[in-house]
């Protein structure tokens, strides 16, 4: 365990295990870098070296005023691959941390990069527009900021319980997986947690995607609620012809948790290609 600085002198509390080719996880809101705890394990026994970080705000990082849009996310992951001299490395983003992977590829060249993949990711965008119809309206976004602010620790409760996909007749992932998530989630700072809010959901990630020419793995659930495949992995299979699209029929958003041994196996294999 180590503490990078980022330029703005904030602490980013990062993990760094095992030898081999790097492999950087980002991890997805309102969540820590412990949320990779299966695909870590996995990617370290299968002999890579697993870098992950709590974004700013977030987990054991610090809590600044702010800094919570994308262009400094971005160069806060810079920061990481500089002070960890990572090259030839994979990128894999969940959620919101897959707009961290877009904007360091086209703001910084993708330095250090080889490939990159995005899970559930919310890229090209959550927000609604005329190429995006089943993306989300900004009175969406006001009132996800609005419940956050009422009560954080409820609408957590009940976001978590979207995020997995669990129902009054199905729960993919068992009580001590939500609690354990929710108070992940509850350490984060509560201005951190709302101003994200704005990042992820109102980004349009479409001019960076340009920028990006190295292999690509895209992950997503058909049933992902909080990023609704045709809006985000489906359309980002489109503008990115050559990527690898996996679908997962039925699963949630949460599919680090719920389908682990799927997505373990896609990254590894595509980890793998030469």
């Amino acid at each position: 365990m180590s503490w990078i600085e980022t330029d703005d002198g904030v602490g980013l509390y990062t993990k760094d295990w095992g030898e081999g080719r790097p492999v950087v996880l980002i991890h997805g809101w309102p969540l820590s870098a412990d949320s990779w705890e299966h695909q870590a394990r996995a990617l370290v026994q299968a002999g890579y070296r697993v870098v992950s970080y709590d974004r700013r705000g977030f987990g054991r990082s610090d809590q600044p005023l702010g800094g919570y849009d994308y262009d400094t996310l971005a160069d806060d992951l810079a920061a990481v691959m500089d002070a960890l001299e990572l090259d030839g490395a994979a990128l894999v983003g969940f959620s919101m941390g897959g707009g961290e992977i877009a904007r360091y590829m086209s703001r910084h060249g993708g330095k250090g990069v080889e490939r990159v993949a995005f899970l559930s990711s919310v890229v090209p965008g959550l927000l609604q527009c005329e190429g995006n119809p089943d993306g989300a309206t900004p009175q969406m976004i006001d009132k996800i900021k609005e419940g956050i602010v009422q009560d954080r620790p409820a609408f957590l409760q009940s976001f978590l319980k979207l995020f997995y996909g669990v129902g009054a007749f199905r729960s993919p992932v068992s009580q001590a997986v939500l609690d354990w998530n929710w108070g992940i989630a509850l350490q984060a700072s509560p201005l951190a947690t709302t101003a994200c809010v704005d990042a992820f959901g109102m980004t349009d990630f479409t001019p960076d995607i340009a920028q990006i020419g190295c292999p690509v793995l895209i992950m997503h659930g058909t049933a992902d609620g909080p990023a609704p495949h045709t809006a985000t992995g489906l359309r980002l299979s489109r503008m990115l012809p050559r990527a690898r699209y996996v679908e997962l029929p039925g699963a949630p958003h949460g599919i680090l948790e719920t389908h682990a041994a799927e997505v373990n196996a896609a990254l590894l294999d595509f980890l793998g290609q030469r």
